[in-house]
């Protein structure tokens, strides 16, 4: 087993892919009425070019900023560049309390998919970096294998759960080249009692089902499969270089069929694009056919380094929503409460519709028995489903931890 992450030789990044009944918008957006639900209105676009990194002199940098300038590049492909990140340590701490989890785990800084909204650019400005490179400036995490290992030993993170993936996909194309997420997972599996939760748009991640099998067979583990369209054409518009969303569904069947929790996160729900009442459906319905667990939702919310990347996209492909995106996210970062409420309603009708839940608990064990805690999942406000015992429970998953006052928002954590 690799205990440390090994850069393995240069391969051939090219063999890796870039990765209907009548449609209604919202009455909330009243400007969307069709508009970006046509598979032909627009072809796929790759990353906006940005700026090269930070040209400020590295005596002047300071801790991840540091580190990152000081990384040596492992390789270029498709104009993506990889570096190698030296830190500190694996397992971090997330200080928001808008997210049901207290640690997080993301292999990778940056992510090669490229997906328009991602909350997560803000990320890259640690280190005196655009949030336009998120994609274009992949650090893999070096030592990940022995670092996990030893922080893993901490006896703070006794009952606590560990979301992989709260901030970069683990299993970007960076992944086939470095192994990182592989690496963690190995030295997970020779434990016992951990909670954990993978977040991912990847079919990827079938990849190491040997490992996930191991270890749910000593601990609690799920994954998430984030699809935010059934759409393909419209997928690879948003996310330019992830894979292809029936591949991603046809994950969580297979994930399923071996015994993993798995479920589905809508997140986010893009307004007058990912919104209209029939794709919702399709999207959901897609999901209780593939077995999924639950399935999640969240109205989009852009930080602003999203923002910056995300309304000039909006102004470009969708001109016919700028006038209204500027008027939501310039203003307020995100939709008001009466469009949120109307995407919770709707998720909560096409749930009970199809028998799947929003998202899974299981009692609480006594502080003897393995710990299980929160999922990496978020909810809406005013979500559907109620707080505490009245869940129903699935066998085998972890508990999330109830907060019906608090609208949890990922997107403004600062779990890296």
């Amino acid at each position: 087993m690799a205990t440390t992450l090994t850069l393995r030789p240069a391969a051939d990044l090219s063999r890796i892919r870039r990765a209907r009944p009548e449609q209604t918008s919202l009455t909330l957006f009243p400007h969307a009425a069709r508009h970006g639900n046509d598979d032909n209105a627009c072809s796929a676009s790759a990353p906006t070019p940005v700026p090269d990194r930070s040209t400020k002199p590295a005596a002047e940098l300071v801790g991840i900023a540091r580190l990152a300038a000081s990384s040596p590049r492992a390789d270029a492909k498709r104009g993506t560049e990889y570096f190698v990140l030296p830190v500190r340590s694996i397992i971090n701490r997330c200080d928001s309390e808008r997210v049901p989890f207290n640690y997080t785990i993301n292999p990778y800084r940056g992510c090669e998919f490229g997906c328009h909204y991602c909350y997560a650019r803000y990320t890259h400005e640690f280190m005196e970096l655009d949030g336009g490179d998120f994609e274009k400036k992949i650090y893999a995490k070096r030592d990940a294998g022995a670092l996990v290992a030893r922080d893993l030993e901490n006896p703070r993170l006794a009952g606590e759960h560990i979301a992989i993936g709260a901030a970069t996909d683990p299993y970007q194309p960076a992944e086939r080249e470095f192994g990182v997420t592989r690496a963690i997972l190995q030295k997970m599996a020779e434990r016992s009692g951990l909670s954990v939760s993978i977040t991912t748009k990847s079919n990827q991640v079938l990849q190491d089902l040997d490992l996930l099998k191991r270890i749910a067979g000593k601990s609690s583990i799920s994954v998430n499969l984030s699809i935010t369209t059934m759409r393909p054409r419209l997928a690879r518009m948003l996310e330019p270089r992830a894979p292809r969303p029936d591949l991603r569904m046809e994950t969580v069947k297979k994930l399923r069929e071996a015994g993993i929790a798995a479920g589905v996160l809508a997140m986010p729900v893009i307004p007058g694009i990912t919104d209209a009442a029939a794709d919702l459906e399709t999207l959901v319905r897609a999901a209780k056919e593939a077995d999924a667990q639950w399935i999640g939702a969240r109205v989009l919310y852009l930080m602003p380094a999203a923002l910056k990347q995300f309304l000039p996209f909006v102004q470009t492909k969708f001109p016919r929503l700028a006038r209204q995106y500027d008027e939501w996210y310039r203003r307020h970062n995100g939709a008001p409460k009466s469009y949120t409420d109307e995407i919770t309603n709707r998720f909560a009708a096409l749930r009970k519709k199809y028998g799947i839940n929003s998202r899974p608990t299981v009692p609480m064990g006594p502080p003897s028995a393995p710990p299980q805690m929160s999922l990496g999942l978020v909810q809406l406000e005013n979500s559907d489903a109620p707080a505490g015992p009245q869940f129903k429970h699935l066998p085998g998953m972890p508990v999330l931890r109830p907060n019906n006052a608090v609208n949890v928002e990922m997107r403004r954590s600062r779990c890296e």
